[in-house]
């Protein structure tokens, strides 16, 4: 998605807003601009491409002077990504600019109003209309142009605008789109992320929906939607700038990978307690659990695989039947939700357009919800009615990793404690599952450090156009994402396929020397997906298998076999994604692709 950075203060602000969007560069973009407030005068500079395009073009910000103004880096979504769509936008009369993520849904028939009153467009984007409305409103009170503007518009914002009679003024509006404003000493700012601002402030404001606030370097005042003063909080934004960088690793992806024992232990290690699952966030009474007859996991891309990968723990566990929904399609299935279900929605961010409207869509039909997110005081945690939160960190890269595999540790959490509650499991099998459940972090450093070949496999097959991925239950899980993450990263086709289906269509694909990743860490069903390898192998396949340590058999029959260590079969999904990744990693590395941010592809996708 696009992101925005604003700041007023008393050093000059184009460095300050260039140094924000480079921070917001992994959310994905194809074009970057600046405004700046200099005495009267607003100056712009935008362009397509790269933000460093953009810092040439300013010279560092040099040739960009003023205290105060706005940024904003684009995913095209209305108009080509070029020059002239890209964002600022400026009013017909240069006095107000604008910067939007998001998508104004009436922009058409605001747009045509606008022009029969004699406004001119100079882009294809929904959000010149915004600053041409805050022209057409002005008369002389900018706030009540800005309350005007936005009783007009319908869909999802977030706004950054600039006045010129206001010289030292930024204003800042949210709608369905995240927003947090950076409360400094002598200087303020307001940004889509933390990651923008947190090089300069670690307190922090979080918006919602339907409030505006007034930006000056001394004062930061908070309206809700009619204008009236509203009190907020200041919290202390948690996250490190250091974790930020790369610290020595080449791409922050590569970084976030070797980050996950920490993750996963972080995820953990503080709600086990005595021996015990605690989850304090999720105090709820065992006759509330006995009354739940079904569970819906919904979410959106990895998001939903870590729903996938945990629906076997949870049914065998908790003897609850599990259903995985997208979100993009829960929202319009007309679901079958009522009070005993509970529904679980997913999101790393928390700002998931379509995770937030399966969220609403749960709640209208009388459905308790828990989310499972990274990122506090975002949209999600604020609107569930319980939260969990995944304390992975930061992560840059576009495609999770850690984000990923502590959605899927919190989820085991989950299973393990309701079925304790439930009285469903054993005192014996309970403290087993203990044991391994705290060995995760552990079992994932194991898998990083017990496979340096996998650089080596991916100079042999990179430049093959087609992968397949294969497993039953729980492997066909984890198979799910690490196919996902080969397609979003290295750019090569990767398909998913359930083991025992192969006869029912796939296999028809197979030819010799194609690449077939074979997962194969489910104990209960070993010989199975083990005669799933024979019958792709006769058909001249060649066999990457993913197995525990030791497995005589799989060596025998894989051409090469990445190993993890042996784990409990129910969380083993946790554990086998780690090496996957890193083969997507260095397959996209041995095909020169911006492994951090590839095309097309946002880190939050708030828009459908």
């Amino acid at each position: 998605m696009c992101g925005i950075v604003g700041f007023t203060g008393a050093q000059q602000a184009a460095p300050v807003l260039l140094n924000g969007l480079q921070k917001l560069e992994y959310r994905g973009y194809d074009s970057a601009g600046i405004a700046v407030l200099d005495g009267s005068t607003i100056t712009v500079r935008k362009t397509s491409g790269k933000i460093s395009n953009l810092v040439e073009k300013t010279d560092g910000g040099k040739n960009c002077r003023g205290t105060t103004g706005i940024g904003h880096t684009r995913w095209a979504t209305h108009g080509a990504p070029t020059d002239i769509n890209a964002h600022p936008h400026i009013s017909n009369n240069g006095k107000y600019a604008v910067v939007h993520n998001g998508i104004i849904e009436n922009y058409l028939e605001l747009r045509e109003e606008l022009i029969k009153k004699g406004f001119y467009f100079e882009s294809e984007t929904d959000t010149e209309v915004i600053v041409h409305l805050l022209e057409m409103y002005d008369d002389g009170d900018a706030k009540k142009a800005v309350l005007k503007t936005a009783s007009k518009l319908r869909g999802s914002y977030a706004l950054g605008v600039l006045c010129s009679d206001e010289p030292r003024t930024i204003y800042a509006l949210r709608e369905s789109s995240p927003l947090i404003l950076g409360i400094g000493a002598g200087e303020n700012y307001f940004a889509s992320d933390v990651t923008a601002i947190v090089t300069y402030t670690k307190n922090a404001i979080y918006l919602e929906d339907g409030e505006f606030a007034r930006i000056t370097p001394d004062q930061v005042e908070v309206f809700d939607p009619s204008g009236h003063t509203v009190q907020k909080k200041i919290s202390r934004i948690s996250w490190d700038i250091q974790a930020a960088e790369k610290g020595g690793f080449e791409h922050f992806m590569l970084k976030e990978i070797f980050e996950q024992p920490r993750a996963v232990k972080s995820a953990i290690e503080p709600r086990i307690r005595d021996g015990n699952v605690v989850l304090d966030e999720f105090d709820v009474s065992a006759r509330y659990l006995q009354g739940i007859k079904k569970i819906i996991i919904t979410a959106c891309g990895s998001a939903y695989y870590a729903g996938c990968a945990s629906k076997y723990a949870i049914e065998h566990l908790c003897g609850i039947p599990v259903e995985t929904e997208l979100a993009s399609e829960f929202r319009y299935s007309d679901p079958l939700v009522d009070k005993h279900t509970l529904v679980i929605v997913i999101s790393q961010s928390g700002e998931t357009a379509d995770t937030i409207a399966a969220l609403k869509e749960g709640r209208s039909r009388g459905a308790k919800v828990l989310a499972i997110v990274n990122v506090v005081g975002s949209t999600v945690a604020k609107m569930a009615d319980w939260v969990l939160y995944t304390w992975a960190g930061p992560e840059i890269a576009v495609a999770t990793t850690k984000g990923y595999t502590t959605q899927v540790a919190v989820l085991f959490l989950f299973a393990l404690y309701t079925a304790k509650k439930l009285g469903r499991i054993t005192d014996e099998r309970y403290a087993s599952l203990i044991r391994s459940l705290t060995s995760l972090p552990r079992r994932v450093q194991q898998a990083l450090d017990m496979n340096p070949s996998i650089p080596a496999l991916a100079k042999e097959y990179h430049s093959f156009k087609s992968l397949f991925f294969i497993g039953r239950n729980t492997d066909y899980a984890a198979a799910l994402e690490g196919a996902l993450k080969m397609k979003e990263i290295s750019y090569i086709h990767a398909e998913c396929y359930a083991a025992g289906e192969l006869k029912h269509g796939t296999i028809a694909l197979i030819e010799e020397h194609q690449p077939v990743v074979a997962l194969c860490c489910n104990k209960d069903i070993a010989d199975k997906t083990a005669s799933n390898i024979v019958e792709v192998k006769a058909r001249g396949a060649e066999i990457i298998a993913v197995a525990f340590r030791g497995d005589q058999r799989i060596l025998s029959l894989a051409d090469h076999v990445i190993s993890i260590p042996k784990i409990e079969t129910m969380f083993s999904p946790l554990v086998e994604i780690v090496p996957m990744q890193l083969l997507a990693y260095y397959f996209a590395k041995e095909n020169g692709c911006d492994i951090d941010k590839p095309k097309n592809l946002a880190k939050s996708v708030t828009v459908e």
